[in-house]
């Protein structure tokens, strides 16, 4: 029994989560609902896809006596099993995903070269932090003195008012 649970987990291991693949079919085919039955066998396809490219990509690894599957080798798999017609795609695709990995870089090494410590850093966001709380409870404040004014207004105003009523009942 424990083994069943084992291949079980596995399975799902190396599978594609489904609200990433049901968030995919949504894109693609907004207005059409697809069965959760068409849905598993898209999943199972998808997986069944990616386990065969992974294959051959580490076995065209192998023949180079690489240890590690570069980019390259999957483009080769992808020609190798007859999917070329995927290859351009692909190529856009890894593209997009190393400018977006250079521009994170970029972005993080920003700040370490700023040249200023850590802690300097934390004590200007904190000092930052402390002026917000103070401008805000100013607005607080001034706000309240509003409407404690607008309030007095209205009082005077009913008191004048019921002060008027009463002149006009005495004559």
């Amino acid at each position: 029994m424990a083994d069943s649970r084992e291949n079980k987990t596995d399975d799902d291991d190396l599978s594609i989560p489904r609200a990433a693949l049901n968030k995919m079919i949504k894109e693609l085919v907004p207005n059409i609902r697809v069965a959760n039955e068409s849905r598993e066998l898209i999943l199972n396809c998808c997986t069944e896809f990616i386990h065969l490219v992974s294959s051959e990509a580490n076995e065209i690894c192998n023949k180079q006596q690489k240890k590690t599957i570069s980019p390259d080798h999957v483009l080769l798999a992808l020609d190798s099993l007859g999917f070329g017609s995927y290859k351009n795609d692909a190529q856009a695709v890894l593209v997009e995903t190393k400018a977006v990995a250079a521009k994170k870089r970029r972005g993080s090494s920003r700040l370490e070269n700023l040249g200023i410590p850590e802690e300097e850093l934390l004590r200007q966001q904190q000092e930052l932090f402390a002026k917000a709380r103070e401008e805000q409870a100013q607005r607080d404040q001034l706000q309240w003195m509003q409407m404690q004014q607008a309030l007095q207004q209205q009082q005077l105003q009913i008191a004048q008012q019921d002060g008027d009523n009463g002149q006009d009942d005495y004559s």
